[in-house]
């Protein structure tokens, strides 16, 4: 159209026509989202309830925003409504009246009057200070009221979301505490006595406090997504919760422990006098050995054998005693070190009589050396030569008397092996003189 006015070129009538529907579409579109926003779980829940902190100061300017979306929503409505009523007076449109619509669809001709309540909090068009009366297009009215419903909506599923999974979480596990702090006072774990009833207390208060700030100031547990600008993006923050709930399984866990305790208890304290018995036989003798060893063995060192340790001896008649009057969590600790120390002292015991006994054992190597290589030249025919049976006789004195001196008795055996090496007339060095070694054996 040729013809002008304050906003531009005066629509003609196809165009109002079309305008109207296009405004009529996101009239409807705008009502369906507030009733929703109005209907919403969230914000009944955030309406009743006593809030506080970051959630307070939020919900605070959300009503003001839901308030002032209302106002605006009538005014537009009220817009939408006159401009239906000037097309519908005539079937061919005056000018006037396409002179008239183009200011009202086009033009700064809606004007929004609310009261200072209405708009304290509410952020404003402009970002300064809310006034009484504002005056909008209806392109621009639109655009305000999707900016105000998707503050809004976005801080009403973010307190909504963190409600929906925080508390009833929390209930779970507090009911699982309740189950855990019955199941560590029937085996004896309590504050005060035990490192695990002391940490039950302390997430007994963590959950309570945290179950009250939940509900309180859901906001505060709410963690936005990096990037996101969908109403109610991000998750809940349920650090706290995750920490305690890890807490819980380890002390679950303790007691779990304990109570095997208390189920094979008997069974660990009879095995445990076993192993420190055995430890005390071979003890009694390695003792019996050495003095056997320093009458039958000259010219060595037998290490000293030390007494069985009173100790564990102690510590197993206290393990009876936690039994006995069911001090499980005293006595877990307890049976699990005294087995580990039970096996260490049978270890050791078992060493010392090795360590004893060594010297017999090295005479007993000598001896069935000996006797072997005997047997070896009596089965060559060389059993009567008397230079061999005169080595023989000299080495057998010295093994089987006592004391031997194992250094001198060796000699006297590696000598009786050389000799029976040369009468045989091969080039074999018996072991310890050097040279070729004799790998036949007694039976070659």
């Amino acid at each position: 159209m040729g013809d002008t006015g304050p906003t531009g070129p005066v629509m003609d009538r196809d165009e109002v026509d079309r305008a109207l529907a296009r405004l009529g579409a996101e009239h409807e579109a705008i009502e369906t989202s507030l009733l929703a926003l109005q209907d919403h779980a969230g914000r009944r829940l955030l309406e009743g309830a006593e809030l506080t902190g970051v959630t307070a100061e939020s919900w605070s300017a959300a009503e003001a925003s839901i308030t002032l979306l209302w106002t605006y929503f009538d005014a537009y409505t009220g817009a939408l409504r006159t401009a239906r009523e000037i097309r519908s007076r005539r079937r061919w449109s005056s000018r006037e009246d396409l002179v008239e619509l183009t200011e009202l669809l086009r033009g700064e001709a809606v004007t929004v009057a609310g009261s200072a309540a209405a708009t304290a909090n509410a952020p404003t068009l402009h970002g300064g200070p809310g006034r009484l009366s504002e005056r909008y297009s209806l392109v621009t009215l639109v655009e305000r009221m999707n900016q105000l419903y998707a503050t809004s909506l976005d801080m009403v599923v973010a307190a909504d979301a963190v409600w929906s999974a925080l508390p009833a979480r929390i209930d779970l596990l507090a009911a699982e505490l309740g189950r855990t702090r019955k199941l560590a006072h029937s085996v004896g774990v309590r504050p005060g006595e035990h490192p695990a009833g002391d940490d039950l207390e302390r997430i007994t208060r963590t959950l309570t406090r945290l179950r009250e700030q939940v509900v309180c100031d859901p906001l505060a547990f709410w963690t936005p997504a990096q990037g996101s600008s969908a109403p109610g993006g991000g998750r809940p923050d349920t650090t706290v919760y995750d920490r305690e709930a890890r807490a819980l399984e380890e002390v679950r866990r303790e007691i779990d422990a304990v109570l095997a305790v208390r189920q094979d208890a008997e069974q660990r304290i009879v095995r445990l006098r076993d192993v420190l018995s055995r430890a005390d036989r071979t003890l009694a003798e390695a003792r019996t050995a050495r003095g056997e060893v320093l009458a039958k063995i000259a010219a060595t060192e037998v290490p000293v054998v030390g007494g069985p340790p009173i100790v564990l001896q102690e510590q197993l008649a206290a393990a009876a005693e936690y039994r006995r009057h069911a001090q499980w969590h005293r006595l877990s600790p307890l049976l699990e070190s005294l087995e580990e120390k039970a096996e260490d002292e049978l270890l050791r015991a078992r060493e010392s009589l090795t360590a004893v006994t060594a010297p017999l054992a090295v005479r007993a190597e000598l001896r069935g050396r000996l006797d072997a290589y005997k047997a070896k030249m009596a089965r060559l025919g060389h059993a009567e030569d008397p230079e061999l049976a005169e080595k023989y006789e000299k080495a057998r004195r010295m093994l089987w008397s006592a004391p031997c001196d194992l250094r001198v008795a060796e000699q006297a055996v590696l000598r009786y092996q050389h000799a029976a090496a040369e009468l045989l007339g091969t080039a074999r060095r018996v072991p310890g003189q050097g040279g070729p070694v004799d790998r036949t054996g007694p039976g070659a």
